[in-house]
């Protein structure tokens, strides 16, 4: 395995302990924080490649520190909370978080959902391409798969992993309609469960960033009851 660096962020000592122990005997490396505003200094003195970052903390909490991280970094952020409603979940995916456990977690569930970011974050997801092209093009819409950028009539967006995922998939086959289910299994890499919402806030946080007006999109079409797809403007 290569030797990934995990920032564990927590106010519970204990806590990040027990993450800790559990990270370490899969081999990473690990760095901790016990507030956002620690965190943030630690990205700029360190290199991280994946964030697990517990919501509720002093200082600056978790939903904050994300909101700042995304503007600089796409690295991925595994998000812990005590709260348990679907609102407080949308909210964490729609300022910038991957992915989403609520607490008390399984520590064997949270190991694999950190080798599943990691995986997509290094390699940008496993399926493949139908052709060799690197640039895909769709209008003034672009994206290079091996530079992992995306352009909007010539200007550069910044994409998380799991954006640049999904976007890349529905260029492949500009009008063809991806069910939601289709969408998740092919990005997350796991059976569809209440994909529905998540789904939703990324292809949201997507149009934000491509769409002249993300709620008139020219691109992103949702297609109801099915799924979306992406169309020639």
């Amino acid at each position: 395995m290569d030797m990934y660096t995990i920032l564990v962020v927590d106010d519970d000592a204990d806590i990040r302990s027990g993450i800790e122990i559990y990270l370490k005997n899969e081999g990473y490396a690990v760095l901790q924080a016990d507030n956002g505003e620690e965190a943030l200094q630690m990205l700029e003195t360190h290199d991280v490649h994946l964030i697990i970052l517990d919501v509720m903390m002093p200082t600056l909490d978790g939903i904050q520190a994300t909101f700042k991280i995304r503007a600089e970094r796409n690295i991925p952020i595994i998000m812990l909370s005590a709260k348990v409603e679907e609102a407080d979940q949308i909210l964490g995916l729609s300022v910038g978080a991957d992915d989403y456990m609520t607490k008390p977690f399984r520590p064997l569930e949270l190991l694999a959902r950190v080798k599943s970011q990691l995986r997509r974050y290094m390699t940008l997801g496993t399926y493949e391409l139908q052709d060799n092209n690197a640039m895909l093009e769709v209008g003034d819409l672009r994206i290079n798969i091996d530079t992992k950028q995306c352009f909007v009539s010539g200007n550069e967006v910044k994409l998380t992993p799991l954006e640049f995922q999904i976007l890349t998939l529905l260029m492949q086959h500009p009008g063809r309609v991806y069910p939601i289910e289709a969408i998740y299994e092919a990005v997350w890499q796991e059976p569809a469960y209440n994909a529905a919402n998540i789904v939703a806030v990324h292809i949201r946080k997507i149009r934000e960033k491509v769409e002249v007006n993300p709620k008139n999109p020219q691109y992103i079409k949702v297609v109801w009851g099915v799924g979306y797809k992406i169309e020639q403007p």
